[in-house]
């Protein structure tokens, strides 16, 4: 097997749903940390690799792939011993597709970096109400989802989980997930908790988050 590269820093919730697919596919790999406040995205030597800057960034024998939603179905894809984590069956396939979609247009850019930009690149503290709105909706919608099934995109662990389980965190720092509206999120959560390598490859980048958002005293207007 070619050797994998990882670049990333495990705080942010894409490079943390690309962790989780190669823990759970068992693929060796090398992590590089990339300091992101401190722009080392920015250089020249991580350009060449990835012009749009962004973290996580596979290596995989001297060709670059990013987007966490790209790595995850691409290590799936050519790693794994079976599909079940992106099914090949065209229909369940078009509903982790979606679900995965649904993480990078909705819940990860209207949500979640919808409020983390303005406070990172302004230090704006004050969250629009109307923010506040589309975690809720974002809520209600995985709620949905989550009806009847144990994981976001039916009855088995997929890529889309993971994906979904680093940004709803996330949010949760900013929104707290009330668990008797939202029983199936918080069940799903803590499903999702106690796989077994869950800890070593987002559980501490996730509390590193938490300390790192909490650092803003932001409130939500009314």
């Amino acid at each position: 097997m070619s050797k994998l590269i990882l670049y990333g820093t495990e705080a942010s919730p894409p490079v943390r749903a690309a962790k989780l697919t190669l823990a759970a596919l068992g693929i060796p790999y090398e992590y590089v940390k990339i300091n992101t406040l401190a722009k080392e995205t920015l250089s020249p030597e991580f350009l060449r690799k990835n012009p749009q800057h962004t973290v996580p960034t596979l290596e995989d024998d001297g060709h670059f792939i990013w987007d966490s939603h790209a790595i995850s179905a691409y290590l799936v894809s050519k790693y794994g011993q079976s599909d079940t984590l992106y099914p090949k069956d065209l229909l369940q396939r078009a509903v982790v597709d979606q679900r995965l979609h649904f993480e990078s247009g909705v819940v990860f850019v209207n949500g979640l970096r919808g409020i983390t930009k303005p406070l990172f690149a302004t230090g704006q503290t004050t969250i629009p109400k109307e923010r506040y709105d589309a975690v809720i909706e974002i809520y209600d919608f995985v709620e949905t989802f989550l009806t009847g099934h144990d994981f976001i995109a039916g009855d088995q662990l997929t890529i889309a989980d993971f994906s979904l389980i680093t940004s709803i965190t996330a949010l949760a720092v900013f929104v707290v997930i009330d668990p008797v509206k939202y029983a199936n999120i918080t069940a799903w959560i803590k499903r999702i908790e106690e796989l077994p390598y869950y800890e070593e490859a987002c559980g501490k980048g996730a509390r590193d988050l938490v300390t790192l958002l909490k650092k803003f005293n932001f409130t939500f207007s009314t």
